[in-house]
């Protein structure tokens, strides 16, 4: 495997106004530049990129996510917390949602992290993760701990070196779909290996709702905006969906989250980085890095909370409560 690191150090030493169990690495190549930076990927899958700061005297590491901070700037600060270092030390491998600052509208990053042993499972972890929104980014995290870290048929960090054929009908499996459609499914779908797994959410997505009674056209939009699946119910006009996955990390009320926003913004606008409600006509939530399972919930944009900054656009904080339905039938009846 080919490996290109953009590789920091990371340390907690002790910084004033900042909290003592801090740890931090800092994104620097020699001087302060405000410039963006772009992290390069491969193209063709041969070389893995990570991003990662690594402490050489407690030996571990903790890695970000390349794609996420794709372009960046030199220098910028990604900071974690003992408690999660603990957790690296123990298990010697953790994933986790950075903690953001009060009033911090940035999106949800997952972090991931691991001693000297789980190295190579992080390679492998990254390579597979590439383009994963962040609720599937820590699914996947959890998968390979249980995979690699605690089970008892291998030593600790020693995995796989490549995909075999169990694993790529276990990957069928998860999805529900037979190994040909998962196939047909990537070849039809530009930029899909980055997406892949939004892919086959939409896809059962259409499924869900052709089998909502009434439905006579349900169909996944390629490349048009932000409406990924079209429907049409009792001959009326199409309802345009947003499908969007969830994050993994619930509430303390044990509610789901979505974190309701675009990766980036604009230069010459910020709140372009958020939704409208005038965007689609209908969101829908997929479950699955919760549950596991491809179910959904569904809720008007116009009922969702407005972003307390930017107007006319909707809060990117979203938690999943009495306004989102199981029922996508009631809701479409509102638009025949």
């Amino acid at each position: 495997m080919g490996i290109v690191a953009y590789a920091f150090l990371a340390n907690s030493k002790p910084t004033k106004n900042r909290p003592p169990d801090e740890h931090r690495f800092q994104l620097k190549y020699g001087s302060k530049d405000d410039r963006l930076h772009e992290l390069w990927q491969d193209p063709f899958g041969l070389y893995t990129t990570l991003l990662v700061g690594i402490n050489p005297e407690r030996g571990f590491f903790v890695g970000a996510d390349p794609v996420l901070h794709n372009p960046t700037r030199f220098f910028i600060s990604l900071e974690f917390k003992e408690e999660h270092v603990a957790v690296i030390e123990r298990d010697g491998w953790h994933s986790w949602e950075r903690d953001r600052r009060a009033g911090d509208d940035q999106p949800v990053e997952v972090l991931v992290g691991g001693g000297p042993l789980a190295f190579l499972r992080y390679v492998l972890f990254e390579r597979e993760a590439i383009g994963e929104d962040q609720g599937h980014r820590q699914l996947l995290s959890e998968r390979t701990m249980f995979n690699g870290a605690r089970s008892p048929k291998r030593g600790r960090g020693e995995l796989l070196l490549a995909p075999s054929v169990e694993r790529l009908h276990a990957l069928a499996r998860e999805f529900d779909l037979t190994e040909s459609e998962v196939l047909d499914l990537i070849a039809g779908t530009p930029h899909v290996k980055k997406a892949v797994r939004g892919s086959v959410a939409e896809e059962h997505l259409v499924r869900v709702l052709a089998k909502v009674p009434g439905v006579s056209e349900a169909h996944r939009v390629a490349d048009q905006g932000e409406i990924d699946v079209s429907v049409r119910l009792d001959g009326g006009r199409p309802v345009g969906i947003q499908c969007k996955n969830v994050l993994r990390k619930t509430t303390r009320e044990g509610l789901v989250r979505i974190d309701f926003q675009r990766t980036r913004a604009a230069k010459a606008d910020p709140c372009s980085r958020y939704y409208a409600p005038t965007d689609f006509d209908l969101v829908a939530a997929c479950l699955h890095a919760v549950s596991e399972r491809w179910t959904f919930k569904f809720a008007l944009p116009e009922q969702l909370d407005p972003h307390s900054k930017c107007a006319g656009k909707l809060a990117s904080n979203v938690r999943l409560d009495d306004r989102w339905s199981l029922d996508a039938h009631a809701l479409l009846r509102g638009f025949r």
